[in-house]
């Protein structure tokens, strides 16, 4: 287990027992890609894949940090902590003290181990994983509480999101530390980015015959190459010139008159994507307290097409998981995360797994693709305290 490994790695390290072990799990977006940071609606599952953090408090200051995944030890001063310090992975840990801290929580230094079972590189957000663990032991060890309650939790998804983008640099629009911090079992949590509110969607595939498989293409997946941060911009400035805050103030029965008024093709085509996928996740919602799968399955479609077309961030190794899954009876697909690589889900029969991930092999293989990894998923709880 990753609760033993974690503390294993911690004892060889720092010669001491933790105390405690906490995890978080990674995320998969049924749909509403793009649309957290324009303030939009998203529909994402907690993973049965978890990253876990054995974690002691210290009294100096000092945050020290060990991967089970390999490499040497991270130290550095919580009072050093800021933008671009530390760097690489370690930034996701030493953020999350930092960020509670700024946000008025009384913090200290840290011993941590972790060990990452999401995978990495697939758009399945094992840096949130990263934060919301930690976030969740400090959260215990010095007796913030936040972990008690819903408004709890948003509270450490929000000092996650800050860790992630002032420490790590990285963009992100919070749907992943939302995921990881409210999600429950058997459920899909229904996330509105304007005003923060949750629903918990019933979502049990297992009951109707189905099952979500979920395809880590191992295209190379890195958001902070420049391309979401484009996204991001094309977004603001669509919505400065419709006199808006947010795209999300853009009803779909209102789109064609906004698109008229944007100034470039670019800025429609992002548009067009961010309000209908708005509408397709109140769709999806609806379909999902409908037990309706077929409909669900059609929205999914309609999403990836979405994003390839309008949004521009699907690639081949994506496109060809969806095409591929269809075509071997799936009831939909679409790729799943910010795009440019990472994984894309489909909505399959039970008994259809292995075959449908055998297709998906073979379409690889025959396109010169790396081999992609195929493992099908139920929806998972969110942030804990393991041991």
């Amino acid at each position: 287990m990753s609760t033993e490994s974690a503390s294993a790695v911690f004892r060889d390290t720092f010669a001491a027992e933790p105390e405690g072990v906490w995890s978080a799990p990674g995320r998969v977006n049924l749909i509403g890609e793009h649309t957290d940071y324009n303030g939009g609606l998203c529909l994402p599952i907690g993973l049965p894949q978890r990253t876990f953090a054995a974690v002691r408090r210290r009294d100096d200051g000092m945050l020290r940090m060990v991967s089970a995944q390999g490499g040497d030890v991270v130290e550095v001063a919580l009072d050093d902590v800021g933008p671009g310090r530390p760097e690489g992975w370690a930034a996701y840990v030493a953020g999350v003290p930092w960020a509670l801290r700024r946000a008025g929580h009384e913090v200290s230094g840290l011993d941590v181990a972790v060990d990452g079972r999401v995978p990495l590189g697939a758009g399945l957000s094992s840096s949130a994983a990263l934060e919301c663990a930690v976030a969740a032991a400090a959260s215990d060890l010095f007796g913030l509480g936040l972990l008690a309650d819903a408004a709890g939790r948003t509270a450490l998804a929000a000092a996650c999101v800050d860790a992630e983008n002032t420490v790590a640099q990285a963009p992100t629009g919070g749907m992943d530390q939302s995921a990881a911090m409210l999600a429950e079992p058997g459920h899909a949590l229904l996330l509105d980015c304007r005003d923060h509110h949750t629903e918990q969607v019933p979502f049990d595939l297992a009951e109707a015959g189905l099952a979500l498989l979920v395809v880590d293409t191992r295209a190379e997946h890195a958001l902070v190459d420049g391309q979401y941060a484009e996204r991001r911009d094309s977004c603001e400035q669509a919505a400065r010139e419709l006199g808006v805050p947010t795209l999300r103030e853009v009803a779909v029965g209102d789109l064609d008159d906004a698109l008229g008024r944007l100034s470039s093709d670019l800025l429609r085509r992002r548009t067009r994507h961010v309000v209908t996928e708005i509408d397709r996740v109140v769709h999806a919602r609806e379909a999902l307290r409908h037990d309706d799968f077929e409909r669900l399955g059609a929205l999914f479609l309609e999403s990836h097409a979405s994003m390839r077309d309008d949004f521009e961030i699907s690639v081949d190794e994506l496109d060809t998981v969806v095409e591929t899954a269809v075509a071997a009876g799936a009831l939909g697909a679409r790729m799943t995360g910010g795009g440019f690589g990472g994984s894309a889900i489909a909505l399959v029969r039970a008994d259809a797994v292995d075959a449908t991930t055998e297709r998906v092999e073979a379409a690889f293989a025959d396109k010169g693709f790396r081999a992609p990894q195929a493992f099908a998923v139920t929806a998972s709880g969110a942030a804990a305290r393991d041991h």
